[in-house]
């Protein structure tokens, strides 16, 4: 894992959570870190355990120099497309960071400019920096605990467990009891896995 990207210039990593599944927002996260930091564990917020990953949200927000969660609700999904949605997520993250960045580290290959601000779009840079591995992880808890709340009013579709992924129990849970007010009505819900279009326009 490296510490920035570049040295001169003040770096937000940003990453979202949430993009493949079937109902529920998209999370979002930009975190500046100090440019010493480092970490034994902290990496791609996948490869960590569900303890791991909020004991790591504790650390991150008490370390970083700046941090911030934001979201695009399953309505926007629908309407603006996954891509785009995610990546409004993360401006919106970006916005409300207490110090402005200088660069932005994207996790991923796409991205929307944020103005004012350059950016580096980095595939699986998650695993590569830091700040992008640091953003990943509170994308990723923030948005679980939004599901695990949204499950307890829709206990049927198993979100407490599946965080509204495309599992077995929950495409079953679809055909059973039909769509939740939640479910992200662009995407296909019975059968096939959802259909992300990456079209920008």
């Amino acid at each position: 894992m490296k510490p920035f990207f570049q040295e001169k210039w003040i770096e937000a990593g940003c990453d979202e959570a949430g993009r493949g599944c079937l109902a529920g927002p998209v999370f979002a996260a930009a975190v500046i870190l100090p440019k010493d930091f480092t970490h034994n564990i902290l990496t791609d917020s996948k490869q960590l355990t569900a303890s791991q990953r909020y004991l790591l949200r504790e650390e991150i927000e008490a370390t970083a120099i700046a941090w911030a969660v934001a979201s695009c609700s399953h309505q926007e999904i629908d309407r603006l497309n996954i891509l785009r949605a995610s990546i409004f997520a993360m401006h919106r993250a970006i916005d409300r960071l207490q110090q402005r960045p200088e660069w932005l580290l994207i996790d991923g290959n796409r991205f929307i400019p944020y103005p004012g601000i350059r950016h580096k779009c980095i595939v699986k840079g998650d695993a590569e920096y830091y700040a992008i591995a640091a953003a990943s992880v509170l994308a990723k808890t923030y948005r679980d605990d939004c599901m695990i709340s949204l499950s307890e009013e829709y206990p049927q579709y198993g979100w407490n467990k599946n965080k509204g992924y495309p599992s077995k129990e929950h495409r079953d849970a679809i055909a059973r009891y039909g769509l939740s007010p939640f479910h992200r009505k662009s995407f296909r819900l019975e059968s096939k896995p959802p259909e992300i279009p990456f079209d920008l326009e």
